[in-house]
């Protein structure tokens, strides 16, 4: 048994032996020096520049002219054009409310009212106390005409001598008498009637209208409820416009002013757009956010933003319209410096340039590149300068990469011709 052990190891060894020094030999099927020389060093050479670092597929882009927009985004609550909360102008029961949460209402609509059966009482005895100071002024009016006829009777005695001096002032006396009582009577008249006036307001007041067309908004008391003059009973919401209120930062004030677009989206209706623009923004900035106030408003013709809703509102801060851009995903940082890679030959060079507008799909260059000139988009974040690449979509054919493998199929295809 150890006998064929030791055989077999004999052997394997043998075999092993052989199958590396044939590995090692030179093929004598291909031709000796020159060109297996030749592909040996390319390869080599190759292998030497990517070591490390494989050559990445990429995607390039020439840069182009054309219209840029450059956007500022700000989010908020919307609100109504106006929110009124509706109280009485009088302290009582409520005797109706017609008007339920979600009714449409028009300015000066009845949606409420108060009791006012006392108030009706105090009229008409108010009215009652004004006719009798109209009687009592008539009365007075007679009496004076009275008086003023006695007086002048009394005063043509005297001149004819038929009549003493103090019969004559007594008469006058009289007449002044019945001047003030008059005067009473018509203050007394005046006075009645100022109070019925007061209380047919007060009266008035007991109907509770809307301020302005809108929807009711919410509602805090029914029926039978007892509101006092300062208690809100419901609530109106005019949104015919809304309102959004935003803040606007420092960098971003003088670029955007009143009457700006504004483009805005809600989660209520995804993949819509309202157009709406900027109607004021507050002339001072807050000491501690420093920011200023900054109102949009957006028509709403048909109800169907509502207040409290979260809204993206996206501004259009400037726009030109022959401006040389690159697909956004070409601009990178590398080092410190904002550049492109430009690809140069099988390797990715790096040129900074200076950028101006942007917008969710390209960036404006103002300075390092020319019209037409291609730039690495997709894989340019992973790309450092001298990097091995492999284009693939450059114009006239095939990318590099892609020719030096077609030219050394053919040098191997040379060589099986031979």
């Amino acid at each position: 048994m150890k006998k064929i052990l030791v055989i077999a190891v004999l052997l394997l060894g043998t075999g092993g032996g052989y199958y590396y020094y044939s590995s090692t030999q030179p093929d004598s099927s291909t031709p000796a020096s020159g060109a297996g020389a030749g592909a040996g060093g390319r390869g080599g050479a190759g292998g030497g520049r990517g070591f490390g670092r494989p050559a990445l597929t990429v995607d390039t882009a020439p840069a182009a002219r054309g219209e840029i927009t450059e956007f500022i985004t700000v989010v908020g609550n919307l609100v109504g054009q106006a929110t009124v909360d509706v109280v009485p102008r009088v302290a009582g029961r409520i005797d109706s409310l017609t008007a339920k949460l979600g009714d449409r209402v028009t300015r000066g609509q009845q949606i409420a009212k108060i009791e006012d059966r006392e108030l009706q009482q105090q009229v008409k005895q108010a009215e009652q106390s004004l006719e009798v100071n109209r009687a009592t002024l008539k009365q007075r009016e007679s009496d004076l005409q009275l008086r003023k006829t006695t007086m002048a009777r009394q005063q043509g005695l005297l001149a004819q001598g038929l009549q003493t001096r103090q019969a004559v002032e007594d008469a006058e006396a009289a007449y002044n008498s019945a001047v003030a009582a008059v005067d009473l009577a018509q203050a007394q008249l005046t006075q009645t009637q100022a109070r019925i006036d007061e209380l047919k307001i007060t009266l008035s007041n007991t109907n509770i209208v809307s301020p302005v067309d809108g929807f009711v908004g919410r509602r805090n008391l029914d029926q039978g409820a007892f509101a006092g003059a300062n208690t809100v009973i419901l609530q109106v919401v005019d949104i015919s416009t809304v309102r959004m209120v935003s803040n606007l930062v420092e960098k971003d004030f003088k670029r955007i002013t009143q009457g700006v677009q504004a483009e805005v989206e809600v989660d209520a209706f995804p993949g819509e757009t309202f157009s709406g623009t900027v109607s004021r923004v507050a002339p001072v900035f807050d000491a501690a956010t420093r920011t200023a106030s900054m109102e949009i408003e957006v028509p709403n013709p048909g109800y169907r933003l509502k207040p409290g809703m979260y809204a993206r509102v996206r501004l259009t801060a400037e726009r030109k319209q022959d401006a040389l851009t690159v697909p956004r995903n070409a601009v990178v940082d590398s080092e410190g410096r904002r550049g492109v890679f430009l690809p140069d030959g099988q390797n990715a060079k790096f040129q900074p340039v200076r950028t101006g507008l942007q917008d969710n799909a390209h960036v404006e260059i103002l300075e390092g590149l020319t019209e037409g000139q291609r730039v690495i988009t997709t894989g340019a974040l992973a790309l450092r300068d001298g990097d091995r690449i492999t284009p693939m979509n450059m114009p006239g054919g095939s990318a590099p990469g892609r020719q030096g493998g077609g030219r050394a199929g053919g040098q191997h295809g040379g060589r099986g011709g031979q």
